[in-house]
């Protein structure tokens, strides 16, 4: 299998033992699960899917960010307490993602579950000299760290450009550096906290995937996942700590999904212009969410469009009618094993059920059961 690393930046071959560990970035649970986050899941659905197919076991682990900024805000908005719009978002999302049939996560552990873990986790970081204490928070000092970069290869006026843009806060006076990242901060008033060496308050944004993948997979994971948009500053940054707390290579390959549009505008929370899977749910056959999602390479960004579903419900109503059968499992396979590449594997099915092959294994390995 050949897949596209974002790091060394081309295709290469994916290289894993009997067991495959990934660690995927999951929700923070403030709203409902939209399409983007869909065609984010699916991607490392399907890749399971085929790596278990070729005889591997495969770990997966995708967090809940059951705090930070945004679900804190929301929480205040709504006027309820962060951890039941949590425990409603996370309910919801799975309800979602077990209906469009996901194999089920390995782990799904919280942010909260692991403040231990995360404190354990800053005191190495602080040991090994690569953080430090300022304004009652705790940073992780990017000039301390010859690597930093490694992952996303942009200059430091792309780092900070994106770093204003994706809450990285670049004009803290707290911090030495811009693109030092905080590990630790104090809470504000009617925010949780939690006691520490360095005084009550929560963790940053980007320690708690680096303490769960570690607590759940070990210090060096196979592969990790979750969109574009994360690659930088939440990706590099979790590089960074892991790599300085332990010395250990943290990930041996970084694999990135690109953006869901609707109206050539990125989906997003915060710009509100999102489509819902539950609101799909409600309409349409999820096997027919699955082709419309699956019918873009995971690597392009794409736009959401009102045809998408008719067309792939009509895909899926001639993939059934053509009756059960292995055509195309070879091709199929091929094209997954060639940076997976879902919409060739869907355009070999229809040649087969067209031809009365029959297409069922084959879509099988992309999670549609006929």
């Amino acid at each position: 299998m050949r897949l596209y690393d974002t790091a060394r930046r081309e295709v290469v071959e994916f290289q894993a033992g009997p067991v495959v560990k990934m660690y995927t970035c999951g929700i923070t649970p403030y709203d409902s699960a939209h399409l983007g986050h869909a065609a984010t899941f699916l991607t490392y659905d399907v890749l399971q899917r085929r790596l278990r197919d070729l005889g591997h076991e495969t770990q997966c682990v995708r967090n809940v960010t059951d705090v930070d900024d945004d679900i804190l805000r929301k929480a205040r908005d709504l006027g309820v307490h962060y951890l039941d719009l949590a425990a409603e978002e996370v309910s919801r999302f799975d309800a979602d993602m077990a209906a469009l049939g996901l194999l089920p996560a390995f782990s799904e552990p919280r942010a909260t579950s692991a403040i231990p873990d995360i404190l354990g986790f800053i005191g190495m970081v602080l040991e090994s000299g690569h953080a430090y204490r300022s304004g009652g928070a705790v940073y992780f000092d990017v000039s301390s760290f010859e690597a930093f970069g490694q992952v996303s290869g942009y200059d430091r006026p792309t780092m900070l450009e994106l770093a204003a843009e994706r809450g990285g806060n670049p004009d803290d006076p707290n911090k030495r550096d811009p693109l030092d990242f905080v590990l630790w901060q104090p809470s504000a008033p009617d925010e949780p906290f939690w006691d520490s060496l360095w005084g009550p308050g929560r963790p940053g944004w980007h320690i708690e995937c680096s303490a769960l993948s570690m607590r759940e997979l070990g210090e060096t994971i196979d592969l990790h996942g979750g969109g574009s948009d994360l690659i930088f500053p939440h990706h590099e940054c979790e590089a960074a700590q892991s790599e300085a707390a332990t010395g250990s290579v943290f990930v041996r390959h970084w694999m990135h999904t690109g953006m869901v549009r609707l109206d050539g505008t990125k989906m997003s929370k915060s710009l509100g212009n999102l489509v819902f899977v539950h609101d799909l749910l409600k309409e349409w056959d999820p096997a027919a969410i699955r082709l419309s999602i699956l019918g873009h390479h995971y690597r392009r960004d794409w736009d959401w469009r009102p045809d998408l579903m008719p067309r792939a419900t009509e895909r899926l109503r001639a993939w059934r009618a053509g009756g059960a059968g292995d055509g195309a499992l070879e091709e199929v396979r091929s094209a997954l094993d060639d940076d997976l590449d879902t919409d060739r594997a869907i355009a070999a099915i229809d040649v087969a059920v067209a031809g009365g092959r029959g297409g069922s294994e084959a879509a099988k390995l992309l999670g549609v059961v006929l």
